[in-house]
């Protein structure tokens, strides 16, 4: 890298986080105007304000760089070109034989490692803060509470309902069960005080990261050994700032099943269910409804019912899909127990293909930064914002033929603005390396 690649480098990168970071200000002043009193309140109970503003508005800058991060990319190169042209150091480098290609590849470098970064940090960060993005101020140390979307089991013939949805404990309170499968014994509602979402594989994790033993290991040891792990193991579920609190039980009791479901407790109908034999379908395999009839691990007031229906799925917020990860949105689509959409299969492509079609948005600026004509920079900000509109605008197109319509298939109509814009993104990259 020469001195001048260094130059123009440092000039851009420096543009960019002065951008971001004005931005985030502006947000964040704005913002604290309507919730000073509860984040004030938050910091009574023991942590320092700053702390608190960190965990409070930590999240939400995360989401402001994937929504801001391209847009302020694309204007920091007309900003950084706008710059070296006026202190006629543009003009120097260009007159020494060198194209407007060789000088911009620092900051088209630059560009594809924001975009990457963003990437990351739309599928390995913000899906991990999507409670967070969720919460007011006034609830950042506890649990929030949301209305629950009734979702319908298709392989098991359940309609998941409730009163609400905690979405950091995992649990529905007062939910309402109603089968419109045939499962002898059981009538057609399950009702229950809470249902608690078991998952096996994210508790191993969750043990993994904690350093401790999975609960069979720990009751097979000599009893002392036992009660001190499962202590042990207690308390650290309640130093995960509520997270997993509704785990408490379920991560040392043996004898969990191996398949994702709710654990029903408390339930008041159907009365009895030492009486009443786990069931499952013809259609199916395995159980569906556990009982402590033939499961000791269960409690007599408990119940167990086997479902892939993530409490995710059930939030009536459209966050658990837009903060979802690309991994995520596709598990929902196999998913065979629930339907999927033509907007969900849409939005699914959309998130592939929206790095590249970023980068391709940030490389049809190269002529406005060119600046062949010698336009003024507000000029080239007025161009640039109209290309913005009109690169949104195609885009809410497409998304709307393939998730409204049926004119095109959800795939083909998220990958419509890249097959247009990539092309032509590829051919100004190209014109500008020889002018």
């Amino acid at each position: 890298m020469t001195q001048i690649d260094r130059y123009v480098l440092i000039l851009f990168i420096r543009t960019v986080c002065v951008c971001f970071l004005s931005l985030a200000g502006i947000f964040i002043v704005f913002h604290a105007f309507t919730a000073m009193d509860d984040l004030i309140a938050q910091s009574k109970a023991g942590e320092p304000l700053p702390l608190v503003l960190g965990r409070f508005y930590g999240p939400y800058l995360l989401l402001l760089f994937d929504m801001t991060g391209t847009i302020i990319t694309l204007m920091a190169f007309l900003f950084t070109a706008g710059w070296l042209r006026r202190t006629g150091e543009l003009t120097a480098t260009l007159s020494a034989g060198i194209s407007h290609g060789r000088i911009l590849r620092p900051m088209v470098i630059a560009s594809l490692a924001i975009v990457s970064v963003q990437l990351m940090n739309r599928e390995w960060v913000i899906p991990r803060f999507r409670d967070s993005l969720t919460m007011k101020a006034k609830n950042l140390s506890g649990d929030v509470e949301q209305a629950v979307m009734p979702t319908y089991d298709q392989s098991s013939g359940i309609l998941i309902e409730g009163d609400k949805l905690r979405t950091l404990g995992r649990v529905i309170t007062r939910p309402n069960f109603r089968l419109y499968s045939e499962y002898a014994g059981f009538g057609d509602v399950l009702l229950a005080r809470e249902a608690i979402w078991w998952d096996p594989q994210a508790m191993a994790e969750w043990r993994d990261d904690q350093g401790l033993p999975d609960a069979e290991l720990a009751e097979s040891g000599p009893a002392e050994t036992a009660s001190a792990q499962l202590a042990s193991l207690h308390a650290a579920v309640s130093d995960t700032e509520g997270r997993r609190t509704s785990w408490t039980d379920l991560a040392g009791r043996s004898g969990m099943p191996e398949s994702t479901g709710y654990l029903l407790r408390g339930v008041r109908r159907p009365e009895d269910l030492r009486d009443v034999p786990s069931v499952g379908l013809e259609s199916r395999e395995d159980l569906v409804i556990l009982t402590p009839a033939d499961q000791p691990w269960l409690q007599p007031t408990e119940c167990f019912v086997v479902t892939s229906i993530h409490p995710n799925m059930l939030q009536t917020q459209d966050t658990a899909t837009r903060l979802a990860s690309v991994m995520e949105l596709a598990g929902r689509v196999r998913n065979p127990s629930v339907h999927t959409s033509k907007a969900l299969r849409t939005t699914t492509h959309e998130r592939i293909v929206r790095a590249p079609l970023d980068f391709a948005l940030i490389l049809l600026v190269l002529p406005m930064v060119v600046n062949r004509r010698g336009r003024k920079l507000f000029v080239l900000i007025g161009s640039a914002v109209g290309l913005i509109i009109g690169f949104f605008a195609l885009k809410t197109i497409a998304s709307t033929l393939g998730g409204s319509t049926s004119l095109v298939t959800p795939g083909i109509a998220a990958w419509i603005p890249l097959l247009i814009i990539g092309p032509l993104a590829y051919s100004r990259l190209r014109h500008v390396q020889t002018v």
